[in-house]
């Protein structure tokens, strides 16, 4: 297992060796998150490598991932634990049959280990010593304020109180990243439990850098050219600005389809792989896109 990294440079490095471009603040938060043993709380636009991180973690540490993702509706059988009610019952019928259905001594039976079903975030407390979890709570948004307020006890005391069965704690507590994409605010009781970073689009040098690692069959040029051409997407007015996951798929499908530069054509056909609401297509391929295509072009061949 690969140990915590001691050092901001450590942690650039760390995540560098499994290809995720980090910037020194990035870092210096995960790094504090790691060593305070505190979760982090990533906010930002969808696509720009939130979960990616977690992903990345896991991986580098060498250490389970355990996801909870997040959706409306989401609730504490579905997340933290819930009981095995067909086996409880089955239980219950077997002890009326022999006739030892015995009140407290049948509740403390069925209420039991064997019949608990452990969900994604009892399963993150319940690690090994020295090789606790990484657990993601992915677009915490889109849950409801009632769920934010029972994960307080688990980011604050690292346990699950379960009314019929009594407190499980963690005997290491586990790495907890959450993200959202700000859909709705969260409530500051459970941001002040965390670390917090706004993950922001990269720079062009950056998503430069995350194409070449990413993308690796793209040639220079065009890696070039793919990057500052995203870059101006996301200047303009968009419904939705593509994100980093984006632009190495656009890369990727450019590299599939044997491009070494862009061209008004080349661009048109494949915006579908950058872009995902048709307003945001159509107002490109008018003329805009051209146009972004042209001082791309222009911008490289001066530089």
């Amino acid at each position: 297992m690969t140990q915590v990294p001691a050092s901001i440079e450590e942690t650039v490095a760390l995540l560098a060796g499994a290809d995720y471009v980090a910037d020194r603040s990035l870092a210096t938060v995960l790094f504090l998150a790691l060593r305070m043993g505190r979760p982090l709380f990533l906010e930002g636009e969808a696509g720009v490598g939130k979960t990616e991180l977690a992903k990345v973690l896991a991986k580098t540490l060498d250490r389970p991932l355990i996801r909870l993702q997040c959706y409306e509706g989401l609730d504490i059988s579905s997340a933290v634990y819930e009981w095995n009610h067909a086996a409880q019952m089955i239980e219950i019928r077997l002890r009326e049959a022999t006739g030892s259905a015995e009140g407290d001594a049948l509740r403390s039976d069925i209420f039991s280990e064997r019949f608990l079903i452990r969900r994604p975030v009892l399963q993150a407390l319940g690690g090994e010593p020295g090789r606790a979890p990484v657990l993601l709570i992915d677009e915490l948004d889109r849950t409801d304020e009632a769920f934010e307020a029972f994960l307080l006890e688990v980011l604050s005391d690292h346990q699950v109180t379960i009314p019929e069965f009594g407190t499980i704690g963690a005997a290491e507590p586990p790495i907890v990243v959450i993200t959202t994409n700000r859909t709705r605010e969260i409530h500051d009781a459970l941001k002040r439990r965390c670390l917090y970073h706004w993950l922001n689009y990269p720079n062009a040098e950056r998503e430069l850098d995350i194409v070449r690692r990413k993308a690796p069959g793209a040639g220079a040029d065009l890696s070039r050219e793919i990057v500052a051409y995203v870059q101006k997407l996301r200047a303009a007015d968009l419904f939705k600005a593509p994100g980093v996951a984006e632009t190495i798929d656009w890369a990727t499908a450019l590299t599939e389809l044997d491009a070494l530069a862009l061209d008004p054509q080349l661009v048109s056909d494949t915006l579908g792989v950058l872009l995902k609401y048709q307003d945001d297509i159509a107002r490109i391929e008018k003329g805009e896109g051209r146009e972004m295509l042209n001082a791309v072009k222009r911008e490289l061949a001066v530089g």
